[in-house]
């Protein structure tokens, strides 16, 4: 009704806003919807033996894991820590699967009462893993209460309020907590230190996720040659996740087409619709570099002023595009700002 009067009155009807272009999330290492349904899990290696890549992490975990099994104890706690994709997860379910016991996967985030992470630790199996992602983001209590449980075996919880409130520890089942996050250095100390082992995850090179576009174009069910997916794993920024995402595109791209096997150019062709080139940089890495360059000389410029130039914000430069740019030499941190490198500006035609 408001509208339909300002419009008889003679005043101009509201623009509708401006429609901002969508974001490339092809080469976001987050899962997206289609990922976290269970054909991802399809995808994912049941065996330790059938782990592609993280050969250190895979030669610790081993020992560690025939260890307790040749005395019957649950692993040791264990932290991963790294950037999304690598395969935290599917490594935690992969424990779980040599120990002969169960995973429950939950986040942080989602225990935000007591009884959240409660209701998980009583209800555990002895030599369960537990599995909890993104777990700095854990609250203060929650936290708390795992160090009891971590340490000790038991769940302190408080009974009653006031001068009537008691504690009663209860007893847990040996367990196996497998931590995941992105920021290791937003844990807590004490939450850090009880953890038996902690291992970063590293990205991958370009034999293993060829190997690893391979074997999930098998399981898909997709021709491809060894060819098409050395293209796609060199526009994957060295994350399984991406790759698979990646390979996924393609995939539906060579179907539409009735172009058949996947080869090299086709992967190509397929890449360069969607954005991906050769380095696996998408149009907004391309846009943050190219206004670095025309409008500020190539830096030293600071993220709110790249952030004002571009329409993104600054958390999501820092967190999101920033690292893989840093990762492969094309922008540099420095006292006055971030810089553009001449293997960008090369890569970019300048």
């Amino acid at each position: 009704m408001a509208i339909r009067r300002s419009s008889e009155q003679g005043n101009p009807p509201q623009q509708p806003p401006k429609e901002r272009k969508p974001r490339n999330e092809l080469l976001q290492s987050n899962p997206t919807t289609e990922e976290t349904n269970s054909n991802e899990d399809s995808l994912r290696p049941q065996r330790l033996a059938d782990y592609i890549g993280q050969k250190d992490l895979k030669a610790v975990l081993a020992i560690a894991i025939e260890a307790a099994k040749q005395r019957g104890e649950a692993m040791d706690h264990l932290l991963l820590y790294g950037p999304p994709g690598l395969g935290k997860t599917t490594m935690s379910l992969i424990l779980a699967t040599e120990m002969g016991v169960n995973c429950k996967i939950t986040a942080a985030p989602a225990l935000e009462r007591p009884r959240d992470i409660t209701g998980l630790l009583v209800n555990l199996n002895p030599g369960d893993v537990l599995f909890v992602d993104e777990i700095h983001r854990l609250n203060r209590i929650t936290e708390e209460l795992l160090y009891p449980a971590m340490e000790d075996g038991r769940l302190d919880i408080t009974v009653g309020k006031g001068q009537s409130a008691k504690t009663r520890s209860i007893p847990l089942p040996p367990f196996t907590l497998v931590g995941a996050t992105t920021r290791v250095g937003s844990l807590t100390a004490p939450l850090r230190d009880r953890f038996g082992m902690i291992q970063r995850l590293q990205f991958y090179e370009l034999d293993e996720l060829t190997e690893i576009v391979l074997r999930t174009a098998q399981v898909l069910e997709t021709e491809i040659v060894r060819e098409g997916a050395i293209e796609i794993a060199t526009r994957s920024r060295g994350t399984p996740r991406i790759a698979n995402r990646l390979l996924k595109r393609v995939r539906d791209y060579a179907q539409v087409k009735n172009l058949g096997v996947i080869g090299a150019e086709v992967a190509a062709e397929a890449l360069e619709l969607f954005q991906v080139d050769q380095m696996g940089l998408d149009w907004t890495d391309r846009l943050l570099l190219n206004t670095m360059i025309d409008q500020f000389h190539g830096g030293p410029v600071g993220l709110d002023a790249i952030g004002a130039a571009t329409g993104e914000d600054r958390i999501t430069i820092e967190d999101v595009y920033e690292p893989y740019l840093l990762q492969i030499g094309f922008l540099q941190r420095t006292p006055r700002g971030r810089m553009v490198t001449d293997k960008a500006m090369k890569h970019l035609g300048y």
